[in-house]
């Protein structure tokens, strides 16, 4: 007899299984679990081979991991530890119903860091390395709500003042100010990492424990036992970029890799799962991406319920009940938790008759109970091979009570009335007059007081404080510009792409013999598409566990070359992963005292487009690096059409403070904007970053001319004058567009008797900073001679209009006008792109060298120095149509 997969199940042998049962039974009786397991796993792998469909269990029981009678002791002094947390708990607490009582409105959040507390605390005093000998320690990425929790602990520790936590979120009216967040723009000596735009920490987590694995494997940095642990919310855990790189590291084998999840079963406005139970869905699908998954799920107080559960119920009760009514557990009495959860069996109920209401309201959940995650935090840093998950329930809100403990409103909670904060006092036994504790006033122990001394002894021991950050001295030089010299020499006229141009800069960076082996190359799997397969066996691309195979190409001069210390990042379809591989590089001299310079090319249309947000955050984090945008602009790049085309990146890079955009034309631009932002950013250690336009036509380069070096760097320069005769209209081109500029000069020279000046203009976003500065120096400075923008003094002597054009939109060049009163006219990109080839694009978006050409005839005409009607033929002359539509709206 037998049944099929998704019957009905029905014993049809209860004797033959029973005797099973006994045989497992025995087996777990006599040579334990591990076992047991080990048979089970060939058993299922026979009845595989012979047909049998077996179900897949990526769940186990809602219970926890680890069993009581595989718990280690507690190592530390529980009372002391729960003295130095109720302490923090209380200025986190203070620090926010404080600010917001004298500031209502301000905001803050009390209720994350409430249930995380334990989870940090177990943390700081026996897991959380600073430094590991001579060599830094752990990094981690606190969940950034919590931050107030944070700051107190770092208060009691004597690194912040009280100064500092009166003045939360008050950082421009007092000194010393706090950030909301942790935000190391804003506090570069503490925070490592901001955390708190939701579903960032996971990815940055995941590909920092790979980089770390990078460095070891190429022996920048030595291998020590350091882990990069990442502490983050359930209800984040909706974001995509919170799970959608989950097997890469158990792809990597990142045993240095531990997320937290703090399970609070909460999200801003109601439970994260009301209808279902998030710690289960999220087991499955980190076992399913194979992680090790620990839950710590229920406190010590359930260990003896458990244990006397023989009938199965306990734990089927567990299984059953949803989120939901878990919250509404914690929101109600011992009473009622007994009749709604117990009372479904008489045998349950029979199995706490022992314990009061009382007894049952305070049984703890497992992110509350040190045991618990001490024993779990210790599995995880022994782990080999596999990065590991804790899942850890917790209460929001804990220790609220009725202010907001578990329930609705309760992340929004920022203020406590008296009786609220007098029963907070009470439960974690503040030593504090009544006054002070109505006013949330804060509190340290003295200094020679046992629990002070126990927590500073506690850091000692694991090498210093944390979160700090420190910034090394700087150990790169910039290489001289005459070592790339053979940019700046041109192609002798063979035709090239600024991309290619590109990749030959970056071979000479990558042999340089002084920086050579910090450049980190970063591809999202377009290094064919980028001409930059040579790369391949020169450098070779990472590989955590070498070539396994033998590529179909190793007869060939370029095969496909993996290696264990391979330079090259390849990291397939994922822009955002190759982003937070851009951003663990970039901030590499902080984490790993080591400066490492990245350089991330892709596909400019999906880079801050895509990923703006992990790159405002790579600025907060002051990183380093290049960003390349490739196959860049909107007429450029033929054939691909609407979702490829790019015309506005430059525009989204303007919005980032520390973003230095560039949109060179030719190869000694970019060796030389290159040269010297290796200068400033490392040599000089500026906090910026840079991102190039990269585009993929073909064409010669010259040499570079003499004395533009300056101009290259500021944004614009003259590239040719006019032939004859004072110029009377001034051409301004960028990227592949300065060579329909060039031609447009050309045709209104020959055709039409109009001599012109043409430009190319580098950078309109660092022109319009540079004269933002100077015309608010001027404004705040009357009583001083004013100063003039760079964009002013290159343009003295040059008379007549300005037609500025780019492959990007009309606003990018738009940025400079309030410094060019009344004098440019703008041809742009606006619109959605099309497939074709750039001949027509650039006929349709009015970029071509006759629409310049015929906007200078134009604007002269308007002017009176050219006549109206030779003007108005010239249109004609020069194919271009004046009454299609708008490009910017077809």
């Amino acid at each position: 007899m037998h049944q099929k997969l998704g019957e009905r199940v029905i014993d049809l042998n209860p004797r033959e299984t029973s005797e099973w049962l006994e045989a497992l039974e025995q087996v777990l009786d006599e040579e334990g679990p591990d076992r047991a397991a080990y048979l089970l796993d060939r058993m299922g792998d026979r009845a595989r081979s012979a047909g049998a469909e077996i179900p897949i269990h990526l769940n186990t029981p809602y219970v926890n991991t680890i069993r009581p009678e595989d718990e280690v002791p507690y190592p530390g002094d529980r009372a002391m530890e729960r003295r130095i947390k109720s302490l923090t708990r209380w200025n986190a607490m203070a620090m926010v119903v404080r600010q917001n009582k004298y500031d209502p409105g301000i905001g803050g959040h009390i209720s994350t860091y409430a249930s995380l507390a334990t989870l940090l605390e177990v943390g700081f005093n026996h897991f959380f390395h600073a430094h590991y000998g001579d060599q830094p320690g752990d990094l981690i990425y606190f969940q950034g709500h919590a931050s107030p929790g944070v700051y107190a602990r770092a208060f009691l520790e004597g690194r912040l003042t009280e100064q500092h936590l009166k003045n939360f979120r008050h950082e421009l009216r007092d000194h010393p100010g706090l950030p909301s967040y942790p935000h190391p723009w804003l506090m570069p000596d503490f925070w490592r990492f901001p955390t708190v735009s939701m579903g960032l920490c996971s990815i940055n987590a995941i590909y920092q424990a790979r980089f770390m694995r990078y460095l070891e494997n190429r022996a920048v940095i030595p291998v020590t036992p350091r882990k990069v642990w990442a502490f983050l919310g359930d209800g984040e855990m909706d974001e995509p970029e919170s799970m959608g790189s989950l097997t890469l590291a158990s792809r990597e084998s990142l045993d240095n890799l531990i997320f937290v999840i703090n399970c609070n079963l909460q999200r801003l406005d109601g439970p994260v799962r009301g209808n279902g139970k998030i710690i289960q869905e999220l087991e499955a699908a980190f076992r399913g991406a194979g992680w090790r998954v620990i839950k710590v799920i229920w406190g010590q107080d359930w260990d003896s319920l458990l244990a006397r559960d023989k009938t199965g119920l306990l734990q089927k009760r567990l299984n059953e009940v949803v989120d939901g009514e878990w919250q509404t557990y914690i929101t109600k009495d011992g009473a009622y938790f007994r009749q709604h959860f117990f009372g479904k069996h008489a045998v349950l109920l029979d199995l706490v008759a022992h314990l009061s209401d009382d007894q049952l309201a305070h049984m703890r959940r497992g992110g509350h109970d040190p045991m618990k995650v001490y024993n779990a935090y210790k599995a995880a840093v022994e782990s080999s091979g596999t990065p590991t998950l804790i899942l850890a329930q917790t209460i929001k809100g804990y220790g609220l009570g009725e202010a907001g403990e578990g329930r609705n409103i309760t992340h929004q909670q920022k203020k406590l009335n008296e009786q609220e904060i007098a029963h907070f006092r009470s439960r974690f036994e503040i030593p504090i007059p009544d006054e002070a504790a109505r006013n949330a006033s804060f509190y340290r122990p003295p200094d020679d007081t046992p629990e002070m001394a126990y927590l500073h002894e506690r850091r000692r021991q694991l090498g210093g404080y944390v979160p700090n950050r420190s910034l090394p001295a700087s150990h790169i030089d910039a290489p001289p510009l005459e070592s790339l010299a053979e940019s700046l020499a041109g192609s002798q006229g063979r035709e090239v792409s600024t991309t290619m141009a590109f990749v030959r800069v970056l071979t000479l960076l990558l042999k340089n013999p002084q920086i050579g082996k910090r450049v980190v190359p970063i591809i999202p799997d377009e290094a064919r598409t980028f001409g930059m397969e040579s790369l391949f066996r020169q450098f070779g691309i990472y590989a955590s566990k070498g070539q396994l195979y033998k590529p179909h190409d190793a007869e060939m001069f370029l095969y496909y070359k993996e290696s264990l210390d391979g330079q090259i990042l390849e990291e397939g379809i994922t822009e955002a992963g190759s982003m937070a591989s851009f951003t663990a590089a970039g901030v590499a001299h902080i984490n790993y005292s080591v400066e490492m310079i990245p350089f991330f090319i892709y596909y400019s249309m999906f880079g801050f487009q895509r990923v703006g947000d992990l790159i405002w955050a790579f600025a907060d984090a002051r990183g380093k690096g290049f960003l390349m945008g490739g196959t860049a602009g909107r007429t450029t790049l033929a054939g691909e059409g609407l979702q490829h085309q790019d015309g506005h990146s430059i525009v989204l890079s303007s919005v980032v403070p520390t973003c230095a955009t560039y949109d060179p034309a030719y190869a000694y631009e970019i060796a030389v904007i290159v040269q010297d932002g290796i200068r400033r950013m490392y040599q000089e250690q500026e906090d910026l970053f840079y991102y190039l336009t990269l585009y993929n036509e073909n064409y010669a380069m010259p040499p570079m001319p003499e004395g533009v070096r300056d101009g290259i760097l500021k944004g614009i320069y003259r590239f040719r004058a006019a032939e004859n005769g004072q110029a009377v209209v001034q051409l301004f081109g960028s990227g592949p567009i300065l060579n329909e500029a060039l031609r447009a000069q050309k045709i209104l020279a020959e055709k039409y008797g109009v001599p012109a000046d043409v430009w190319s203009v580098t950078s309109y976003n660092e022109l319009r900073r540079e004269a933002l500065a100077v015309e608010r120096w001027n404004r705040l400075h009357p009583d001083r001679a004013a100063k003039r923008a760079y964009i002013q003094q290159a343009l003295d002597g040059a008379t007549g209009p300005i037609v500025a054009a780019t492959d990007y939109m009309k606003v990018v060049a738009d940025q400079i006008a309030p410094w060019l009163p009344g004098r440019m006219e703008t041809l742009g990109t606006d619109g959605f792109g099309r497939s074709d080839n750039r001949e027509y694009l650039r006929r349709h978006f009015e970029v071509n060298a006759e629409s310049i050409a015929a906007a200078a005839l134009s604007r002269l005409a308007r002017d009176g120095q050219f006549p109206v009607d030779r003007a108005t033929a010239a249109f004609a002359e020069l194919g271009v149509n004046t009454e299609k539509g708008d490009p910017a709206r077809a």
